[in-house]
């Protein structure tokens, strides 16, 4: 099973800048995205095999979020039942026999932090509903999570400690859930490689030069390391500011 996550910082320019190529070529089962930036009707994406599912910010040109795959799923919610989380398209969780998915795009904490007292109610919304589903099946969790978890996650970790994204407070939320019994799958595999980024600002030559944060992951319930089989990200894919990240896993049925 071939799992794919992308924030493509609006699909409908990604799309222009290659997206179909690398979505084709990529054959995955599941393929979610975040940033999709539209509403119902601005796009037709004819993706053969694929059922899509689609969860809309009420604001034009932001946030939402998108699920492409090739099962069907038993059930599909979106949000997590508050209104204020629901406005925005941030989460869809699609319901399979064997287990969770959850795409979620991570609200950002801004560069004043004006905006960090919701993130982190947020996240302890986030924490309880991803624990509770984890309760009755696995649980594979992923998205733009605008979080470096670690220092090893960015590369001016020195000049970026209490800076959006590299908060104590929204690390140690990272923390509490890796704690719980989830696993960040990159990590399994590579802990202690340097140098893996999966966002880049636009300046220029800074993603020549991998001046990066990895920010997009794919989490899963510690009872799921045995079926993975790699977590990788496409740093070469181009089309948005974020690059895919991929995990393949034996199936679970």
């Amino acid at each position: 099973m071939k799992l794919v996550s992308w924030n493509v910082n609006g699909i409908r320019a990604c799309v222009k800048k290659g997206f179909l190529d690398y979505f084709n070529e990529i054959d995955a089962d599941i393929f979610c995205i975040q940033e999709s930036k539209l509403q119902e009707g601005q796009i037709n994406l004819e993706l053969d095999g694929y059922h899509q599912y689609w969860n809309y910010a009420i604001r034009k040109g932001y946030s939402g979020t998108a699920v492409f795959t090739k099962k069907k799923p038993l059930h599909v919610r979106y949000g997590l039942g508050k209104e204020d989380n629901q406005e925005e398209g941030r989460i869809i969780t699609l319901e399979f026999n064997e287990f969770f998915l959850v795409n979620v795009y991570t609200p950002n904490s801004k560069r004043d932090l004006t905006r960090l007292d919701y993130r982190l109610e947020w996240e302890d919304e986030l924490y309880s509903y991803l624990r509770e589903l984890d309760e009755e099946k696995p649980v594979i969790y992923c998205g733009d999570l605008n979080v470096a978890h670690q220092e090893i996650d960015l590369k001016n970790h020195k000049t970026n400690h209490g800076n959006s994204g590299f908060t104590a407070q929204e690390r140690g939320k990272m923390t509490r859930l890796l704690d719980s019994g989830f696993v960040d799958t990159l990590r399994h595999f590579h802990p202690d490689k340097e140098g893996i980024y999966s966002w880049w600002s636009y300046m220029k030559t800074i993603r020549e030069r991998n001046i990066g944060w990895r920010i997009d992951y794919f989490i899963v319930s510690k009872r799921l390391v045995p079926y993975l089989k790699n977590s990788d990200v496409h740093s070469l894919v181009m089309g948005s500011d974020h690059c895919p990240v991929a995990l393949d896993m034996d199936d679970l049925d």
